[in-house]
């Protein structure tokens, strides 16, 4: 089923771009720039249209706004490029920043481009067709490197101003209710549940970081032949944040099962090469010097990010009924609302069922 996300396909006719506009703004902005280029968009994503720029035996990743009517908020490529820009600048794994254009004259919406990182984007968390070690050895870098995300000063880097310091989970229930409110396509109940019960029950948290938003094997790409991470891509909800509640949005896949949205519970991951998640958390605490929480607490931030992954599916299902989605598959994605919510308010009961 994943084949389904690899590689390129002929760009779609409602995010065509024109090409010889685009190779004119590009020449005098990146030294060394020439044409004729050639366009191709990446088959995955179901956010901003991403497409493959081939140009003078050179290739670069170009991301945009979809056209059309979008969310308050969504689709901010301005942010990625400021934050991948700043990273670019420490040595984190991120595609060279070549030039963000804000003028819809150029292309029809904001875009801006990149590095086209070539290597290996890792769909199926459980690595098939590779050994237990170097399926050990991916988990270890992917912890590794969302390690090294929330050790950077992010006032040194310049992204001082690239959120609010303090209370980001009230922020971000109250971001992605709103965003729910306003994409929802039937009445889920377990939604509604976890909007009333989330913003009573937060845990005090004090701490900020970069945080990425979206951190997930599938949108990393790694060395094509080492367990390296040459770059994190897709920064679209990155700001600053708590980062604990960035760590155990990644950390859903012991959550979920296999087939319904990339997980790996159930699993046999010892076998695999996998660590558990109590490995994988430790390993984490370990590498920034954070202290454990306890558990109601790590539940609490587990039900925020499946309700926040649902509320994500649920734009996505919108956008299908608005005609905007930038993938063909994301009637399959925003069908997923519905049972993820439900598995955020399994958590929440989990909770309750613990404090008697």
């Amino acid at each position: 089923m994943f084949d389904l996300f690899i590689g390129v396909k002929p760009v779609e006719e409602r995010h065509r771009i024109d090409a010889g506009r685009l190779q004119d703004f590009l020449k005098d902005r990146i030294e060394g720039f020439r044409g004729p280029l050639t366009i191709e968009q990446f088959k995955g994503g179901q956010s901003n249209p991403t497409y493959r720029v081939s140009a003078g035996g050179r290739r670069y990743a170009l991301r945009r706004k979809p056209p059309g009517k979008l969310l308050p908020s969504a689709h901010a490529v301005d942010r990625e490029f400021k934050v991948i820009s700043a990273l670019y600048q420490v040595g984190f794994p991120v595609a060279k920043p070549y030039v963000l254009c804000e003028d819809d004259a150029v292309i029809g919406t904001a875009f801006y481009l990149m590095d086209c990182v070539e290597g290996r984007v890792l769909w199926d968390q459980s690595l098939p067709g590779m050994r237990k070690a170097e399926r050990r050895a991916i988990w270890e870098e992917l912890n590794r490197v969302i390690a090294l995300l929330h050790s950077i000063d992010y006032k040194a880097v310049g992204l001082a101003d690239f959120g609010k310091a303090g209370n980001y989970i009230e922020r971000q229930v109250g971001r992605w209710s709103k965003q729910y409110v306003a994409s929802e396509t039937e009445k889920i109940e377990a939604m509604d549940q976890l909007m009333a019960w989330l913003p009573k029950n937060m845990p005090a948290t004090g701490e900020t970081t970069i945080v990425h938003g979206d951190y997930r094997l599938d949108n990393t790409i790694f060395h094509p032949s080492e367990p390296r991470m040459l770059a994190v891509l897709d920064w679209e909800l990155s700001t600053l944040g708590d980062p604990l509640a960035d760590f155990s949005y990644h950390c859903m896949s012991w959550y979920i099962a296999p087939g319904k949205f990339r997980g790996i519970q159930g699993l046999a991951l010892e076998e695999l090469g996998i660590p558990t998640e109590r490995e994988y958390v430790d390993l984490y605490f370990q590498r920034t010097g954070r202290k454990g929480v306890d558990p109601s607490v790590w539940d609490y931030y587990m039900a925020y990010n499946l309700f926040r992954l649902a509320a994500i599916c649920q734009g996505i299902a919108k956008r299908v009924v608005d005609g905007t989605a930038a993938s063909e598959h994301a009637r399959e994605a925003g069908a997923r609302a519905r049972p993820l919510g439900e598995l955020g308010w399994a958590q929440v009961e989990k909770i309750l069922k613990r404090s008697g």
